[in-house]
């Protein structure tokens, strides 16, 4: 259940159930209040040059989570977010903080129980209560004038992917039998600005939680500080929509007991290959809006990190190239606050 200053939002009985929450809350006053506050915060830029002064931290990428605890890890965020929303569960008791990068309605509910099963340790729902931070996403319906090359290029619905996803994930809240108090909540509206050409964008695309205090801060993350093992980690959430075992699922990478990732064997066919040769012949522009949701709001290192990524399947068609013998790919964490290859 979701509670706004102290108090339990009242239940909406429609099926529309998550966009009437949804459309409450970001009227509310402590919200807008919020989101304000969160818009006007200076934005903490995250390298591995300043990672002593930072301290330890862990990234996730789109559609994993990570559960930190802070007395290990003083900070956790994710970035590159556009029609995706950041989630992040801290337990008011224990501190434990949980990470996401929501990314699709589809992952929602169970990515909202991988994330409370991994905070929760024995703990009655009436006797706990959760901070719950949603940032990220924003109104990205598509203009009434758009051109039709665009329109038909994205196939995207009338109502965008940002809403949706926002409503799945107020509603799943809602829904679940632990206490919610709703602290942040700046997407869609709240989320949104006009570029120089006239085209809408997030605000905020990348968030940052101490975990010792649970404030968030608006954030962005550097190529050397979205590790370990960035490549190998955007290419499983590629290919895992053809896993079973990860349908309906956020990705796990990061062992919290243990404070180290661990990236589990997953596998690609050869015909991945032929598919990145024929995306790398294709203009940025084209790259951009044939393969992005929101082609006018990402990054400027949106299509250079692709390509990457696509080289180096080109490069290894073979998974068991990267996951020799098998086995796990292990990183652990140095004196510096870095990660070293062990496995």
């Amino acid at each position: 259940m979701i509670f706004v200053d102290g108090l339990p939002i009242s239940q909406p009985r429609s099926r529309s159930q998550g966009r009437e929450i949804l459309a409450y809350l970001l009227e509310h006053p402590a919200v807008v209040s919020s989101s304000d506050r969160l818009k006007d915060s200076p934005e903490t830029r995250v390298s591995s040059a300043g990672r002593s002064l930072l301290g330890r931290f862990v990234y996730v990428f789109q559609r994993e989570y990570a559960t930190v605890d802070p007395d290990i890890v003083q900070l956790a965020g994710t970035d590159e977010a556009t029609t995706c929303v950041g989630l992040v569960i801290r337990s008011r008791n224990s501190g434990m903080t949980s990470v996401s990068h929501m990314d699709f309605p589809g992952v929602v509910s169970n990515g909202l129980e991988q994330m409370m099963s991994s905070i929760v340790v024995n703990d009655n729902p009436g006797d706990t209560a959760f901070d719950v931070h949603l940032i990220g996403g924003f109104d990205d319906r598509p203009k009434k004038h758009s051109s039709d090359e665009v329109t038909s290029e994205r196939k995207q619905k009338k109502e965008g992917f940002s809403l949706p996803l926002c409503s799945k994930m107020v509603e799943a809240l809602q829904d679940s039998q632990w206490k919610f108090h709703l602290q942040t909540l700046c997407v869609l509206k709240h989320n949104t600005k006009i570029d120089s050409m006239g085209n809408a964008c997030p605000v905020i695309s990348g968030i940052l939680v101490d975990t010792s205090s649970g404030s968030v801060m608006p954030a962005s993350f550097d190529r050397s500080s979205r590790g370990p093992d960035e490549i190998v980690r955007r290419i499983r959430l590629t290919v895992c929509s053809e896993d079973p075992k990860w349908k309906g699922k956020l990705l796990e990478t990061y062992d919290t007991s243990r404070d180290r990732f661990e990236i589990v064997p997953f596998t690609w066919v050869p015909d991945w290959r032929l598919y990145a040769l024929s995306l790398q012949e294709l203009s940025d522009s084209e790259y951009l809006l044939g393969c992005s949701t929101s082609p006018f709001a990402e990054g400027p290192d949106f299509v250079e990190n692709e390509r990457r990524k696509w080289d180096y399947l080109i490069k290894n068609p073979d998974w068991r190239y990267t996951f020799v013998n098998k086995q796990p790919r292990i990183f652990q964490r140095t004196e510096d606050g870095g990660w070293l290859r062990c496995r």
